[in-house]
């Protein structure tokens, strides 16, 4: 008999779109690879919903807070479903960006310099010399990040809004310049590295991660091979530190403008990379000539509890 694979969508974070647009993709994937699925779009009932399917596995498809926080995560661990991506403790660790920050810097992997705020403190005054970032502590799709540039003389104002949806404490980093490069894990191994060319020249926002023509996949990205070879054990090394499981994805800075700083650095890892047709995990596969359905095969045999 088929494998009973419930895949969890939806969700009610700001990245509900996506997942949805996730999950679809990853349940037609699997339908073709022979698998009985049923398409869960979760809300708050999701306990009881999962006790009744009763699935063989849980293949998680969200994003977002309580969908990659170790917050569903621990609701399949109770029910004892075995389940897809990183465990409660490296979920909840790489989502939370200042604390997988510390995680990694302990680990030697290179980070931008940074530090925690209060968002209206934030918006009174620069927190650090500009360029910086603003960023969410724990949001995906970028979301809420906002760029502060060389010449801004005020800081981002939009910290002020009363509809400000992404908490109060927000990270403000150190802006890294240069190429925007990204490597998934597979198991222990780490696909090719895709630089990310976005269409205006500008940075990889929501719009560019999920329009059909945000930005290009550069596969393999050009690199001289020392580099490329240390991107691809970072982000080996950084997905073990975080202790994740299945699939991550790491995302890159590299400053090696014309008179640029030489800078490598690691932004965040990525727990629930996305499974969208423009998503960055399945180009990687499809380059290492693994085919999506063959992919989320693979996350579904590799599943378990305890992670």
């Amino acid at each position: 008999m088929a494998k009973h694979v419930a895949v969890l969508m939806g969700g009610w974070s700001s990245e509900r779109p996506v997942s949805l647009n996730s999950g679809n993709g990853c349940a037609d994937a699997l339908e073709q690879a022979g698998y009985r699925v049923t398409r869960v779009d979760v809300q708050r009932d999701i306990a009881e919903v999962l006790a009744k399917l009763k699935p063989d596995v849980a293949f998680n498809a969200l994003h977002g807070p309580y969908g990659e926080d170790g917050s569903i995560q621990g609701v399949l661990e109770i029910l004892g479903i075995p389940y897809t991506h990183s465990g409660v403790l490296a979920s909840a660790l790489a989502m939370n960006k200042a604390r997988a920050k510390d995680v990694m810097q302990a680990a030697g992997i290179p980070v931008a310099d940074s530090l925690l705020v209060h968002r209206l403190e934030a918006a009174r005054a620069h927190a650090m010399e500009p360029p910086y970032v603003v960023k969410p502590v724990a949001e995906g799709s970028s979301f809420g990040v906002l760029i502060v540039r060389e010449d801004a003389i005020n800081p981002p104002q939009q910290l002020f809004a009363d509809d400000w949806a992404f908490g109060d404490t927000v990270m403000v980093e150190r802006y890294v310049g240069g190429r925007e490069l990204t490597c998934g894990v597979w198991g222990d191994e780490a696909f090719d590295i895709i630089e990310l060319v976005t269409a205006e020249g500008g940075w990889y926002d929501y719009d560019s991660k999920y329009s059909a023509n945000g930005a290009r996949h550069v596969i393999p990205a050009p690199l001289s091979p020392n580099i490329y070879q240390s991107i691809q054990n970072l982000a080996v090394r950084a997905h073990r530190a975080l202790g994740c499981r299945g699939i991550s994805r790491a995302d890159f800075r590299y400053d090696d403008r014309p008179g640029g700083t030489g800078q490598l650095v690691c932004l965040e890892v990525n727990t629930q990379p996305g499974m969208t047709a423009t998503s960055l995990v399945p180009d990687m596969a499809r380059h290492a000539g693994i085919d999506f359905p063959a992919l989320v095969s693979w996350m579904v045999e590799d599943a378990s509890c305890g992670r």
